[in-house]
């Protein structure tokens, strides 16, 4: 097991870990979570060796295998599958036993080494290799492709399949989701819910924590705690524990008050001298509590939008893709045919797994790529705000986040009607937890977290009515995707979202398209239903890779409310009399969509919070019927029990019927809009 007793950890003058105990048994699986530089990574290193604790004792089985993924990228042209085969360190050193062997002419080491070849599994290495090459998204033609010729997040792919290939007792995986897409995604959790070993991750994305943990680590305030049961059950206990700390700090300030009111009044008066310094000695032993503080949390809002065209953009068989982008110098189409209206006010997810063209779409709205054929008409006033994956990249690192805005200020003067002054500046960047001197700090010295948060303080200060958004999450700890998350849902503009976190895809989306075979569509169902059909995808190229013919997976058909609307021509030929009559139906139609789309939003979303409480009552109900059934209860407990169970059933039945409420209001409001 791996053991802390009153750890003390430092990195510069900071203190990380201050007196931590802990003890972390074989084989579990742990959540390690806390804002943004609240120490985790220099835990982590600490547990691989590469920090030594400042006090105290840590132990961990010294025969333990580690695994992790290194973060520097060697340039090397190994083929992709030898690289990861090389992080199979028992297989490196039996093959270099063999190959020392061979060159000796010993025998008998020959067969020593290809004894410990048949124990590392070599027969079947280079196949468990590229499975989890295609399982993190790559393609067959590319297992055997050269490291140096994948981009930075695919490099970073290839040191997580690397530190999976390696036979380990420890894995310590820091943000394994940044790089991945859903599909890939879905498929380590599924690889990660098997290993046998005892995990550490570190992650900010709720649903991968939960699918996988069954310990959380809580890093705050340089104090480390254990809580067993995965991120939503941390939360829960959290909030129980810090209820009870506050409840006992303030039962101790009454005590203090009191005894303090007692030597006030009576150490001056002789006959009450000795009770007076009695409670003096009383409040000098009493072990003061600590009152409960969080930190602030980070909330923000996008600004009201200067204008809502309706509809936003409107699309006609768009091509998107890569000008001369194929050796002969020709395009390379990606996607086909997109024939889709985005009106005022949707909340769109754009589902699709790797390399299938989700990005390559939203930069051709983003007008980041021209469209390779088509025409894509935008609204009256559209103003659109794009966040990239490489956003950050592409920030100054000379920069300070002031200067940043300043020139941000002024390319956006015309259009928001004036530049800003520096200490309107100033208390904008303050908002997003830019404070003090840190407006002064180079960007290049930022945390991703923080390069993050300036990212979002440009959109907001830009003032967009449609939000393209990509990738937003990578770099947000939990606190800020949910400040995101609660933005998107208050936003008075279009949102179209590219994202692997999927609690964000499902608390700020309200329909899904699709990305697949070089198509766009509307998906007719949830995210647990991609989810599912993913998992039929990849086990029908499964069976065509193994030579058996299969019917390729379609996705679920489109609901026929959400058909295309064909894109207004700029320059509209006449047209017939009930040609125009269509037109006019479909834009009626769309806008009636819309505006029921907004009606029903805080309906819905009041409906989702009561689909949550009833699931925790459902717990809280089972877990007090238990109680209650244990022999042995004195009439005061099983009392208690019993207005316990009363109170939760009373809720239950008003919670249900509030529900219900909304149900028909959403069904009375659908019926009019018909």
């Amino acid at each position: 097991m791996i053991t802390l007793r009153n750890v003390t950890l430092r990195r510069g003058v900071k203190v990380v870990l201050d007196s931590a105990t802990v003890t972390l048994n074989p084989g579990e699986k742990v959540g390690l979570v806390g804002r943004n530089g609240a120490g985790k990574s220099s835990l982590f290193a600490m547990l691989a060796g590469r920090l030594g604790a400042d006090a105290g004792d840590f132990e961990i089985p010294p025969k333990w295998r580690l695994g992790e993924v290194a973060q520097h990228m060697p340039e090397v042209d190994t083929p992709a599958t030898d690289f990861v085969l090389q992080g199979d360190l028992p297989l490196m050193e039996a093959q270099a036993a063999l190959d020392a062997a061979e060159a000796a002419d010993d025998g008998h080491a020959m067969a020593e080494a290809h004894l410990a070849l048949e124990e590392a599994g070599a027969f079947d290495a280079k196949a468990r290799a590229q499975t989890l090459l295609l399982g993190l998204g790559f393609k067959l033609d590319q297992v055997m492709a050269p490291v140096n010729s994948f981009s930075g997040g695919w490099r970073m792919r290839l040191q997580l399949a690397r530190a999976l290939m390696c036979p380990s007792d420890l894995l310590l995986l820091d943000e394994p989701t940044n790089h991945l897409d859903l599909d890939a995604l879905v498929w380590l959790e599924g690889w990660l819910q098997r290993y046998a070993g005892t995990l550490l991750v570190i992650s900010h994305d709720r649903e991968f924590l939960d699918a996988i943990t069954t310990v959380t680590l809580h890093l705050d305030e340089a104090k480390l705690t254990r809580y067993g049961g995965n991120y939503t059950r941390f939360e829960e206990m959290r909030a129980e524990r810090m209820e009870q700390q506050a409840a006992a700090f303030s039962k101790q300030q009454d005590r203090i008050a009191h005894l303090q009111k007692f030597i006030d009044r009576f150490k001056a008066k002789a006959t009450k001298a000795k009770q007076a310094q009695s409670r003096v000695k009383a409040l000098a032993r009493m072990e003061k509590l600590a009152p409960v503080l969080t930190a602030a949390d980070f909330s923000f809002e996008f600004r009201e939008p200067i204008s809502l065209p309706n509809p936003m953009l409107a699309m006609r068989d768009v091509v998107c893709g890569y000008v001369g982008a194929n050796e002969d110098g020709s395009d390379k189409p990606i996607v086909h045919g997109i024939s889709r209206t985005v009106l005022a006010g949707q909340r769109i997810g754009i589902l699709g797994a790797n390399g299938q063209g989700k990005s390559t779409v939203v930069k051709t709205i983003a007008r980041a790529h021209p469209a390779l054929a088509g025409t894509l008409t935008e609204g009256k006033g559209l103003a659109i705000g794009y966040f990239a994956q490489q956003e950050m990249d592409l920030l100054h690192g000379d920069d300070s986040p002031l200067q940043h805005m300043v020139r941000l200020a002024k390319a956006c003067a015309a259009h928001l009607g004036g530049e800003g002054r520096e200490q309107d500046l100033r208390n904008f960047l303050g908002q997003f937890r830019f404070e003090g001197d840190m407006v002064h700090q180079p960007i290049g010295t930022l945390s991703g977290g923080e390069k993050a948060r300036l990212v979002l303080a440009s959109l907001v200060w830009q003032r967009p009515n449609l939000l393209l958004l990509d990738e937003p999450t990578n770099h947000l700890d939990l606190q800020t995707r949910e400040a995101l998350s609660m933005a998107l849902n208050e936003f008075d503009g279009t949102v179209m979202l590219v994202s692997h976190d999927r609690a964000l895809l499902r608390e700020t989306c309200d329909e899904f398209w699709l990305v697949a075979d070089g198509e766009l569509k509307p998906f007719d169902g949830d995210l647990d239903d991609y989810q599912k059909w993913l998992v039929e995808r990849s086990r029908e190229a499964q069976r065509a890779a193994s030579g058996k013919s299969a019917a390729p997976v379609p996705a679920p058909k489109a609901k026929a409310s959400a058909a295309p609307v064909a894109a207004p021509s700029a320059t509209p030929a006449p047209a017939p009399v009930a040609a125009n009559h269509s037109r006019e139906d479909r834009k009626a139609a769309a806008q009636a969509r819309a505006k029921l789309a907004d009606l029903t939003r805080p309906l819905r979303n009041e409906q989702g919070q009561i689909d949550k409480r009833l699931e925790k009552l459902g717990r809280e109900k089972t877990e007090v019927e238990a109680l209650l059934a244990t022999p042995g209860l004195s009439g005061d407990q099983f009392a208690e029990h019993g207005r316990r169970l009363a109170h939760i059933q009373a809720e239950l039945a008003m919670q249900e019927e509030r529900w219900l409420e909304l149900g028909e209001e959403i069904e009375a409001l659908t019926r009019q809009a018909g």
